[in-house]
């Protein structure tokens, strides 16, 4: 062997080990988010874009606070279709409402995407965006249980402005019961997030909570479209109806429809918990 060979040898990097990166929140939750998200279009409780969407809303949500946050967004899921799948039979006979079934991306990404964006901006240390992130999800799950438990019971809803009676599913009416049910949901979020140290700020939350689902019924019953089939004679909220028949637009704006409602209920519903923390912190613990 040459002196030149023998060098070159002796200069050759030596690999002794394969070393990888350690895995982070974010890579952990796109894992369990993919797999989570698979599940629930298996079982149609997601299309295929509500999968996606799923899955983006699972890994920043993941990623940016661990197993708490994955906590309040477990709570608002699985309480969801929990409630959704009771008195299923009832549910498909409105047929004036918009979107029903499996959750499409529009809808995951209206009732999480406030949330996870509030749960980014948390990791730069301001508990405030904790907050924001918990009460997004109150907000999206009190106007879940308000809605599943007011399609359920024997009583016409009335108008949040008004106080007429309206038909069951249209947007913009409230009930006894779905109002009741609208302020455990958020509380239901907010106790939740305590036990498992996502936030502690209890009160604030319920009132966000509580509050953007209020909003979530007046934007529902003054700028959300309301349409009209002159074939079968009904308000609805699609285009064309069920009956295949295009309708009118009675009130509200074309592109302002539920998932838009609740994209700025859930917006209005982190803003609200965020203010009253900020400006009353000695009655609202972070």
């Amino acid at each position: 062997m040459t002196r030149s060979k023998a060098r070159s040898r002796r200069q050759a990097p030596r690999i002794d080990r394969l070393s990888l990166a350690p895995l982070t929140n974010f890579d952990i939750g796109a894992f369990f988010a993919i797999l989570i998200a698979l599940a629930a279009w298996r079982a149609k409780v997601l299309t295929g874009t509500g999968a996606l969407a799923a899955v983006i809303i699972g890994t920043l949500v993941y990623g940016s606070g661990g197993w708490p946050n994955a906590a309040v967004l477990f709570a608002f899921f699985i309480s969801s279709v929990i409630l959704s799948r009771i008195g299923r039979a009832r549910k498909k006979n409105l047929v004036d409402a918009g979107k029903l079934g499996a959750r499409d991306g529009e809808q995951v990404l209206a009732n999480g995407l406030v949330a996870a964006v509030c749960a980014m901006f948390a990791l730069g240390g301001n508990p405030l965006w904790q907050i924001g992130f918990v009460a997004a999800f109150a907000t999206a799950t009190s106007d879940t249980w308000a809605t599943e438990t007011g399609t359920l019971v024997r009583v016409a809803p009335r108008s949040i402005l008004t106080g007429k009676p309206m038909p069951v599913g249209l947007s913009g009416g409230v009930t006894s019961a779905g109002t009741a049910a609208a302020l455990l949901g958020a509380l239901f979020v907010a106790l939740i997030a305590l036990s498992v140290h996502a936030s502690g700020a209890v009160l604030a939350v319920t009132i966000g909570g509580f509050t953007g689902c209020l909003v979530d019924s007046v934007l529902g019953a003054t700028v959300q479209a309301l349409r009209y089939c002159a074939g079968c004679k009904r308000y609805c909220e699609t285009d064309p109806h069920v009956c295949g028949a295009d309708t009118t637009l009675m009130r509200g704006a074309n592109w302002m429809n539920n998932d838009a409602v609740n994209f700025l209920a859930t917006v209005f519903g982190a803003a609200t918990a965020i203010g009253v923390v900020y400006f009353f912190p000695y009655f609202f613990s972070r």
